[in-house]
């Protein structure tokens, strides 16, 4: 799914090392964060790793989306400044390991079965 994305304000904070972005969308429904991750990483020429989501609000009334994105030259800078839960948002729930299977009933003495 493609999204039209404009870019409403762009900032770069040298200091940090990331690009500050304000965009808007214009949709028929609320586009997924990885759809607008993606457009955003296309038009910055990056890899959508780089690219971190900070908010999305859709208007009440309106098919408009607004929100705010970071853009990082370094992933593990991103790491370093973006809470977790952003970090956590923008790639999705950890597919979670296989559990083991169940351990058998621990040994119930022979007394106790009677």
């Amino acid at each position: 799914m493609t999204v039209k994305l404009e870019l409403t304000s762009t900032k770069i904070n040298k200091v940090v090392g990331r690009k500050e972005l304000a965009f808007r969308v214009e949709e028929a429904s609320t586009p997924s964060r990885a759809d607008v991750r993606r457009e955003i990483a296309v038009l910055m020429r990056t890899d959508p790793e780089n690219v971190y989501i900070r908010s999305l609000e859709t208007r009440t009334g309106t098919r408009a989306v607004t929100g705010l994105a970071h853009v990082y030259d370094d992933v593990k800078k991103a790491e370093g400044v973006e809470p977790k839960y952003i970090v956590t948002r923008n790639r999705g729930k950890p597919k979670e390991a296989e559990k083991p299977a169940e351990a058998p009933a621990a040994a119930v003495p022979e007394e106790e079965k009677k």
